[in-house]
């Protein structure tokens, strides 16, 4: 099992060390396990250029490259953040900005045989909103099947976290490691994956308002 993760932060808190827990329980080997921070990525300024021309006319894409590239190849692919103002960090929401080309209304790679992880961390409330918002941009690259990991830590440091809390996040970790075992390799593309690859298809097949994408989707045999 090939694993991507990109953190949302650089910072070594609850986010990552949650994720450290999940992937300490996955049935996959260290060097099977890619690791990445968006900090460095430049803003996205919407110059549209990944989407109407080439995606490699993005001024920041010596940054983005090796993610991407260790996106493709992954089995799993797993997002963190903190929950920053009810969402995820901004470095993380720039980072998800460049990939808009991959979203299935545009230039999607084929990621419906792929997990997605989303996980996110709150003092108090959020973290379910920004695990979910972290899931749905996921769901729009086609990734297959998505799972989200959200927990309310009662507690701003790792070590301030009480021993009532940390046995229930411990039993939902194992749980969805549980998870994530059992479907690796067997991934089928959710309802609502299959109806929007379907829809973009028919749009990309008979409303050709962007020839560039248009091509990629022949190319790649989802229309004729």
């Amino acid at each position: 099992m090939k694993i991507s993760v990109i953190h949302g932060q650089t910072h070594k808190g609850n986010t990552y060390r949650l994720t450290h827990m999940l992937l300490e329980q996955l049935e996959c080997k260290k060097e099977d396990i890619s690791e990445f921070y968006v900090n460095g990525i430049g803003l996205c300024v919407g110059c549209a250029q990944c989407i109407y021309k080439d995606e490699n006319l993005c001024p920041h894409r010596h940054g983005m490259q090796p993610i991407i590239k260790a996106m493709e190849e992954a089995d799993v692919i797993i997002m963190d953040s903190p929950n920053y103002c009810m969402g995820m960090s901004g470095q993380l929401k720039n980072f998800c900005d460049h990939l808009g080309y991959r979203w299935m209304s545009h230039r999607p790679f084929d990621m419906r045989k792929k997990i997605g992880v989303g996980i996110a961390t709150a003092a108090g409330m959020g973290a379910g909103k920004t695990a979910k918002a972290i899931c749905s941009q996921m769901s729009w690259w086609s990734v297959g099947r998505t799972f989200r990991l959200a927990f309310a830590l009662n507690a701003v440091n790792w070590e301030e976290v009480s021993e009532k809390p940390m046995g229930k996040l411990k039993k939902k970790i194992r749980r969805l490691a549980n998870k994530i075992n059992r479907s690796y390799g067997r991934v089928k593309p959710g309802l609502k994956t299959r109806i929007l690859f379907k829809m973009m298809a028919l749009m990309h097949k008979n409303m050709a308002w962007n020839e560039i994408e248009t091509a990629h989707w022949k190319d790649n045999g989802w229309i004729s």
